[in-house]
């Protein structure tokens, strides 16, 4: 099986630019950042406080079912059967997944399920640690990053099209304080694994980001 790692910080682009590259390569493409997304809304609904009770979150997130369907319009996530797609875009689930990611025992459960899904299928998985800790033997591995002004102005634009009442000065404050605690958690921090290539897409529109990722896997492939 061929397996692709994108890792990178929040609003790097890589769910969109992994989704779109699937597509061109007939590859299956998981949203890792989704999984923890639906764990940290259901400690949410559940009242617990993540980074103060990270044990009630470990116990809570042992006895959900997290399920991925692949439809016409993109990759859905159920939480317990019910669709969250929409609910888990919010920048309060955004935090709570940086909080709950950091739990070692929830990560060793998603993970765990993650390869499971990359082991019988060409795929492109995109998160935090997916060429260090989840697809260490991926044959392409990139680190996708852009400014934090930049990645906050693209997710700003993404909420403010979704109706959302935020503040371009919010979003960059939640963008800067979640690079933070991925990059310093103690459980698989946010980092490029050594063997990554490193694609800045500060500059690069959507449709050139997008061409730079496939012009890797396609180079990866040819050998």
């Amino acid at each position: 099986m061929f397996k692709v790692a994108i890792d990178g910080p929040g609003g790097a682009g890589k769910s969109t630019i992994s989704k779109a590259a699937a597509k061109q390569k007939g590859f299956v493409y998981i949203d890792t950042g989704a999984m923890y997304r639906a764990a940290a809304l259901f400690c949410m609904r559940q009242g617990i406080d993540i980074q103060n009770n990270p044990e009630r979150a470990a116990a809570a997130v042992d006895t959900i079912s997290i399920d991925i369907d692949y439809q016409q319009d993109g990759q859905h996530i159920y939480l317990n059967g019910e669709d969250v797609s929409e609910q888990i875009r919010t920048p309060e689930v955004s935090m709570g997944a940086s909080e709950v990611s950091a739990i070692g025992k929830v990560r060793e459960r998603l993970v765990a399920f993650q390869q499971e899904l990359a082991a019988s299928k060409n795929v492109i998985m995109d998160g935090r640690d997916i060429g260090t800790k989840v697809l260490p033997d991926a044959q392409v591995k990139i680190f996708l990053t852009a400014s934090a002004e930049v990645r906050a102005k693209r997710r700003y634009d993404e909420l403010v099209a979704k109706g959302d009442d935020v503040s371009f000065h919010e979003v960059l404050k939640d963008i800067e304080k979640r690079d933070r605690n991925d990059e310093t958690r103690a459980v698989s921090p946010l980092k490029p694994a050594e063997d990554s290539v490193l694609l800045d897409t500060s500059a690069l529109s959507f449709a050139e980001s997008l061409q730079a990722v496939v012009d890797i896997i396609d180079k990866k492939l040819k050998n």
